[in-house]
């Protein structure tokens, strides 16, 4: 049964995550006065929990190098409020939306069904220890029925990965190394991608290769041991877990019913150039 949460997270996620790559958010963020680059990725994310400081973005974020989150957090907040950020990123969605995706099937009946079980299936996650959750279900709501579906996703998305947080630090792995083993399997981050998108130093990116390699996870071409690769299910197996209640209550058959439309939308963005190439392996 947890698996349905690795499922649905494979299906759905692109749609929140499409946000992060579109050159609209780039566009809005400027227009408000931030600066080119990861400044309106770090305000962006982090906006739905208030004016805070690098430590909590950098803390919330995990595998995020904390010296280049405090390039532009707090900093960002003097350009713009958390309020201006939203709203902006809110606009960028929806032009991305339209372009990636297309008035029509924006306007179907797929969008209309998926964003009410998404909805339906965000309200059963809590808050509890999830703060990047919990700041983004304080947020209204979307009318318009694919930025709802954003939203709801977008719930769902950070409330798993608040658990995983959890997860990693129950297995005592840094937000670095976390990142090195992503990029050591399949359909994982190429390494060059992750350490230059988190900026990590190749001597920090070496170190945290080491120390894992030191407890058995990879070997010396920084690929997963057969130890790494049972420790790196069980921290997924973990996520599941913890990730599952808004999937046990959404129920079985409207589980699948939104994971295959929403995975149908994911593929068309996919197909539709939301993701860069060259990311992931």
């Amino acid at each position: 049964m947890t698996k349905i949460a690795r499922h649905a997270k494979a299906s759905l996620e692109l749609i929140h995550a499409m946000i992060y790559f579109a050159p609209e958010a780039e566009d809005r963020f400027t227009a408000l006065g931030l600066k080119p680059g990861r400044m309106g990725y770090y305000a962006g994310r982090s906006a739905a929990m208030g004016p805070v400081g690098a430590g909590v973005v950098a803390a919330t974020f995990y595998n995020f190098n904390p010296v280049s989150v405090a390039k532009s957090i707090p900093a960002a907040w003097d350009i713009a409020s958390p309020a201006e950020v939203l709203d902006a990123r809110l606009d960028a969605v929806d032009a991305a939306l339209h372009r990636l995706l297309g008035d029509e099937v924006l306007a179907s009946d797929d969008v209309v069904e998926a964003a009410e079980l998404a909805r339906i299936a965000s309200g059963d996650c809590s808050p509890e220890g999830k703060p990047l959750y919990a700041g983004h279900a304080d947020l209204a709501w979307p009318e318009t029925p694919h930025l709802k579906l954003w939203h709801a996703i977008t719930l769902l998305r950070e409330f798993r990965g608040d658990g995983h947080i959890a997860a990693l630090q129950q297995a005592g792995i840094s937000g670095i190394q976390s990142l090195v083993l992503h990029s050591s399997v399949p359909g994982g981050f190429t390494p060059e991608a992750a350490r230059t998108l988190r900026e990590w130093s190749e001597q920090e990116w070496a170190e945290a290769t080491e120390q894992l390699r030191e407890r058995g996870l990879v070997d010396a071409e920084a690929v997963l041991t057969e130890q790494g690769e049972q420790f790196r299910e069980e921290i997924e197996v973990r996520t599941d877990e913890m990730a599952l209640a808004p999937w046990k209550a959404l129920g079985e058959e409207r589980t699948a019913t939104l994971v295959e439309k929403g995975g149908k939308l994911s593929k068309a963005l996919a197909g539709a150039g939301a993701l860069p190439s060259g990311l992931f392996k």
